[in-house]
């Protein structure tokens, strides 16, 4: 309705172009304004049948009455209404193509971050599992022994009595641990590191194995992981380079290097941030790098 009244207007203000006043030429200035304000704002979906129907009327009219006259009719109508209002819908329409882009980006992080956060607290699971298992049985052993003691004829009263408490307590304790971390046993058994590689190897891949020494349970569960990780992502993102698996133990923490060739760096996927995240709460660090065509990663376990 707004947009037919500006078309009229714009048809009445080409008549009797002969003088020009100023006042008549700030109306056709405020009539542009107008228009362009109208199709930047506002959401017109037959604007163009909306204008082609005043202006065919609106011509067929003036070409009745005064054919002298059309001319400047139209030419009016295009310069105050239609090139504005024009104007105003390519700028709509960059504006709401910018803000799809932007919302569609702000999406993707968000989208990003879950993935990320899910990929944490599958981690955190998998290694509050195995935390369970490896203190579980600590404090079995530890039950079992205050037991023993509690039970032997050569200590005396106090002592079988303070034996007796600290079984009870590392019962007490086993317990505890089992129902906090109950909900949180999701499995992932990971072979050893040289059947992993095999596998890879039996699956294709050149694959060089350095190692891996002996190491205790949770770090041993963590470089497992991060080489299978690895593999994973070299026959991803690199199929066919040839692969270096390199796993050394020094005095207080245990290395992993994996190197492969690669046209471009593999973006940090949820294996890569899960993993991060298994190291950052066992003390380690796990670090990737892209250099000359060849992909690295550098994984660091502390050992206790």
């Amino acid at each position: 309705m707004s947009l037919g009244v500006l078309a009229v207007l714009g048809l009445v203000g080409g008549l009797r172009m002969e003088s020009m006043p100023v006042w008549r030429v700030g109306a056709f200035l405020a009539l542009a304004i107008v228009a362009y304000l109208h199709g930047r704002h506002v959401d017109s979906r037959f604007g163009w049948q909306v204008i082609a129907g005043v202006a065919a009327v609106g011509c067929g009219v003036v070409a009745a009455t005064a054919p002298a006259e059309l001319s400047s009719v139209l030419f009016t109508l295009v310069i105050t209404v239609v090139l504005p209002w024009l104007a105003g819908r390519y700028r709509r329409q960059q504006v709401l193509l910018f803000e799809a882009e932007r919302e569609r980006v702000r999406q993707l992080e968000r989208e990003q971050e879950h993935v990320a956060e899910r990929a944490r607290l599958q981690e955190r699971g998998r290694l509050a599992a195995d935390l369970h298992d490896s203190l579980g049985h600590e404090l079995a052993l530890i039950a079992l022994r205050a037991g023993a003691l509690e039970l032997s004829p050569e200590l005396a009263d106090r002592h079988q009595k303070a034996a007796g408490e600290m079984r009870s307590s590392a019962v007490a304790a086993t317990d505890r641990l089992r129902q906090a971390l109950e909900m949180l046993r999701e499995r992932d058994d990971v072979p050893p590191v040289e059947e992993v590689v095999a596998r890879a190897r039996d699956a294709g891949m050149a694959v060089t194995l350095e190692g891996p020494p002996a190491m205790p349970g949770l770090v041993d569960q963590a470089v497992r992981r991060v080489v299978r990780e690895a593999l994973t992502n070299a026959a991803k993102h690199a199929p066919g380079a040839p692969v270096t698996v390199a796993v050394a133990a020094e005095r207080h923490r245990v290395t992993v290097h994996v190197a492969n060739s690669a046209r471009q760096p593999a973006t940090t996927g949820s294996g890569l941030v899960g993993l991060q995240e298994r190291l950052r709460l066992l003390g380690g660090r796990l670090d990737t790098a892209y250099r000359d065509g060849t992909f690295h990663l550098d994984a660091e376990v502390p050992v206790a």
